[in-house]
């Protein structure tokens, strides 16, 4: 297949799109296919199909330890607008657009409606699945309205003083955030304005939902069938951005460590909000299994991290899949839409 990897953008997690990107190329290359890897804001200056090749042309990509600074990639390409210059011409001499996007621009459905209006074909959900899921407001609504646990919270738009209270203790994070930027777990009053503040610095609509207390779980839904459940335990801290991808800070157990009946519970759920927020071809789920026996659903994730401390891929060898595999999975998933 002639391939378009589209990686890196203006979200604040640019640098784990281009790790994605950049393993999935390679990934793909090697297995037979032509890619091009795209950078979606800085394009490049050609519109030539030379550039798909099975020559593997990128280096690995390391995630740094902080989120990147938007502003001097901003720099490099003077003008507007979320594609850079030949990236759509590409994707459509491409038999398919594979999305190692992640965060805002990627992954709230513009770029998915704007694909869908050029008759490009791409991995994961549509547009409106990936809006469902983008924002954590309305995600907890549509699963609330489904039956399907979530912390209780509220949401607190900027500028709207004075400010509700949540309780406490609380997460407060950006509505439509990813990979944990800009999150705080808030203890109690006298850290609540800084978690504010913090947030507000990447949206202008924060998330305050009920702290709960108990294993943090994960699982991939494939074709909408559950992936193997991985426990996520951070050796330090919560699981934020530099717990997430800087290797040998947070310990991934797949599949977890608990009972065949949680595990069908965990399962059987994660299948039901792909469902209910109607996602397509693949995502994953981040739930709590409480204290209380209660798993409750945190977010879905429409394009989840393709990087080498990634969890997809950690489902994808559990089940037997290496990463090579698991991408022509993923491709193959995301051409039903088009079948």
């Amino acid at each position: 297949m002639k391939i378009a990897v589209l990686c890196g953008g203006l979200s604040n997690e640019r640098d784990v799109s281009i790790s994605s990107g950049t393993g999935i190329a390679r990934a793909l290359r090697r297995r037979g296919h032509r890619v091009a890897l795209l950078d979606l804001f800085l394009g490049c200056e050609s519109a030539s199909e030379d550039l798909f090749t099975t020559e593997e042309r990128d280096n690995a990509f390391s995630v740094a330890e902080a989120a990147p600074d938007l502003d001097a990639v901003r720099a490099m390409r003077p003008g507007q607008g979320l594609v850079g210059p030949n990236v759509l011409e590409l994707c459509r001499c491409a038999d398919i657009a594979f999305l190692a996007l992640h965060g805002e621009e990627g992954e709230n459905g513009k770029l998915q409606a704007l694909l869908d209006i050029y008759g490009i074909r791409y991995t994961g959900s549509g547009y409106l699945g990936s809006a469902l899921a983008m924002d954590k407001s309305l995600t907890k609504t549509v699963l609330s309205q489904a039956g399907i646990p979530v912390p209780e919270g509220i949401t607190i738009h900027k500028g709207r003083e004075p400010y509700p209270d949540p309780s406490f203790p609380c997460v407060v994070k950006p509505c439509s955030g990813g990979s944990s930027v800009g999150t705080t777990i808030v203890r109690g009053p006298e850290e609540y304005a800084a978690a504010l503040e913090l947030a507000f610095r990447y949206e202008d609509a924060v998330i305050a939902e009920g702290f709960v207390s108990g294993r943090e779980l994960t699982v991939g839904v494939l074709d909408g069938k559950a992936m193997p459940v991985i426990e996520i335990i951070p050796k330090d801290g919560f699981y934020d951005y530099k717990n997430k991808y800087q290797p040998g800070l947070t310990v991934e157990l797949c599949p977890a460590p608990i009972t065949p009946e949680e595990t069908d519970m965990v399962q059987r759920l994660a299948e039901r909000v792909y469902a209910a927020l109607r996602l397509e071809a693949y995502g994953r789920v981040d739930m709590i299994l409480g204290k209380d026996g209660v798993c409750r659903c945190l977010e879905a994730n429409t394009l989840p991290g393709m990087t080498p401390t990634s969890l997809v891929p950690q489902m994808g060898a559990a089940m037997g899949l290496d990463y090579g595999e698991l991408c022509e999975k993923l491709i193959e998933a995301s051409m039903k839409k088009y079948a």
